[in-house]
């Protein structure tokens, strides 16, 4: 497998940038002209001995913004553990260097936008989660990188690497095209990785946790639901948790993925808006689409359903229900699970229910499995595909009860646990297992809705608890203004970054400048001063008592009325996505 560099120099002159590559033996320095933007590769005795000098970690790629075009680095990297044998390292810091070398020759409105789609993309940058090997592919399972050719192992890692992971694919795409250059271009995931050493009978083993969140259909919660006409269903991570003990590895996948046909659910500022499914599309065409690509990259299929079953939720189990009946595909299984109704007032141990309903199935799929000597044992038939509303907290939870006993199983067969050992029973591993699946729902849910995951509390100590209520109250609360205040601005940095939408330095005006709608402003000035008056009212009473409360029976009723009327026109008022106008946005 042909690896990209793992020692980098930017050496910055008003001309170029060169990056030079460091590892051993390498004597192959990448030129980038910052006017013609060509890229080329020399010898290290042709760079300037003038330019700036800086380590770096690594190249996210080029974009290109008002201002002309910018060259992403990575700037700090941190360990994250030892995979197979190869370093995983997380993306900590980055730095976004433009080409042009001032921004004089832009008018202001230009400078303004050409500022806030930097902000959009340090927006991206900043959102935790971007990992990278620079001799390993992280991108595909470990059953997937088994199955592969001899072709396909000389290949580049950006080559060869599972698109629907590579985050930055949109930023390599200059480099994609010349070859040559792959060996300066890494392709990073985004999602969340954990490895720890852990140990049970005295036995070392390594446990490593892998969340690769696609970027097909990527977005924030409520801007992003359902399908797309491809079938790429919004929020979908593939989890691969991964055992080695003594050269033997085995590895157990499941994914998660919104309610694959077409439907909405727009913020409105109320606090859980009404989920609308389209009157107008194919609903089975896409859904048809998205099991197909499930069926031929995972096997069979195992739908965990957990949303409710009742409420305004009911009709979107009832027309999944009906299209994996309408489709007939005796790959697919269906099951239906209502989480909330099920674990009502703390019953959390009803969650045994659903890991014993779906038990046989998953002794049917089975996991990965390579022996000491590199032979594959066994291979995982299928996958359970988990979802809720958002397939963050209630899906988070399911995932890791089901990944426990599959883990049960394997560490029982790699010799770790003994005969009748229970998972649960190893204190010191149960609390290094909880935790990480914990840190791994808040990684997901801070990604997707803004905030840390829900039920965390169960997820890290088996038990819901008081203070866990709280924080979840707390959580929703910072949701909710998220997803109606800032979650546009943040789906339009996701569009920017992954190239949905493309800048043109010849266009003049950008999608940016959306004028508001009167009622924008209007309302809420009328609404503040109206509850205003009413307090004023109350603290400075008038001669009598009726003409008190005839005061703030008046101004009372004009900010009543008024709160009405904005949360009547409630998407009037949220913050909307400005750059991409399409079917994700119905």
């Amino acid at each position: 497998m042909a690896t990209t560099y793992s020692s980098l120099s930017l050496h910055i002159t008003p001309e170029k940038f060169y990056i030079e590559a460091g590892d051993d033996g390498a004597n192959e320095v990448l030129a980038i002209d910052r006017v013609s933007t060509e890229m080329t590769l020399i010898g290290r005795k042709d760079v300037p001995p003038s330019a700036v000098t800086r380590p770096i970690c690594g190249i996210m790629g080029t974009i290109r913004l008002v201002a002309g075009m910018y060259l992403i680095v990575i700037t700090k990297k941190r360990k994250v553990g030892d995979l197979l044998g190869h370093v995983v390292w997380k993306a900590v810091e980055f730095d976004v260097i433009s080409y042009k070398k001032t921004v004089l020759h832009l008018t202001d409105n230009q400078m303004q936008d050409n500022k806030a789609f930097l902000g959009m993309m340090s927006n991206v940058l900043n959102t935790d989660g971007f990992y990278f090997a620079t001799d390993y592919d992280l991108t595909h399972s470990l059953q997937r990188l088994a199955n592969t050719s001899p072709e396909f192992q000389e290949m580049s890692l950006l080559e060869r690497a599972d698109q629907r992971f590579v985050w930055n694919g949109h930023l390599l795409r200059d480099f994609s095209t010349q070859p040559e250059l792959h060996r300066f271009a890494c392709p990073v995931i985004h999602g969340f990785i954990v490895m720890k050493s852990c140990c049970i009978n005295g036995k070392v083993f390594e446990w490593n946790l892998i969340s690769r969140r696609s970027c097909f259909r990527a977005g924030v919660r409520y801007y992003v639901r359902g399908i797309d006409s491809e079938g790429h269903a919004a929020n979908f991570v593939e989890t691969e948790q991964i055992v080695q003990y003594n050269s033997a590895k085995a590895s157990f996948v499941q994914t998660r993925g919104s309610i694959p046909f077409y439907w909405s659910q727009r913020p409105n500022l109320k606090y859980k808006p009404k989920p609308q499914i389209s009157k107008s599309s194919n609903h089975l065409d896409g859904f048809q689409r998205h099991f197909d690509s499930q069926i031929i990259t995972y096997g069979k299929q195992v739908i965990l359903n957990l949303i409710n079953q009742k409420g305004s939720e009911k009709p979107l189990e009832l027309a999944f229900a009906k299209m994996v009946e309408s489709l007939g595909n005796g790959m697919i299984k269906y099951v239906a699970f209502d989480f909330h109704k099920e674990c009502s007032r703390m019953r959390w141990h009803r969650l045994q229910i659903l890991v014993d309903m779906v038990a046989d199935l998953q002794e049917e799929f089975g996991y990965f499995l390579v022996d000491a000597d590199g032979t594959v044992q066994v291979h995982q038939e299928g996958t359970f595909r988990s979802n809720c509303m958002d397939c963050l907290d209630r899906t988070n939870v399911v995932q890791s009860l089901l990944a426990r006993r599959s883990l049960q199983s394997q560490l029982e067969r790699m010799g770790v646990l003994h005969v009748g050992q229970r998972i649960e029973d190893q204190s010191d591993f149960e609390k290094i297992y909880k935790n990480a699946w914990a840190d791994n729902a808040n990684a997901c849910a801070k990604q997707y809705a803004g905030t840390g995951a829900l039920k965390t509390d169960f997820t890290r100590t088996g038990k819901r608890t008081q203070w866990g209520l709280l924080m979840d109250g707390w959580n929703s609360m910072i949701r909710y203004y998220k997803n109606n205040f800032s979650d546009g601005f943040r789906q339009d940095s996701i569009d920017l970054f992954l190239g949905n939408y493309a800048v043109d330095e010849a266009d003049m005006s950008t999608a940016l400048h959306e004028p508001k709608d009167w009622k924008f402003l209007t309302l809420p000035i009328i609404m503040v001063v109206a509850f205003s008056m009413c307090i004023i009212c109350l603290l400075m009473a008038g001669d009598t008592w009726t003409e008190t409360l005839a005061y703030v029976l008046f101004w009372g009723m004009a900010s009543v009325v008024t709160f009405g009327v904005i949360l009547f026109n409630g998407r009037d008022f949220v913050d909307a996505p400005k750059l991409v106008q399409k079917e994700k946005m119905d």
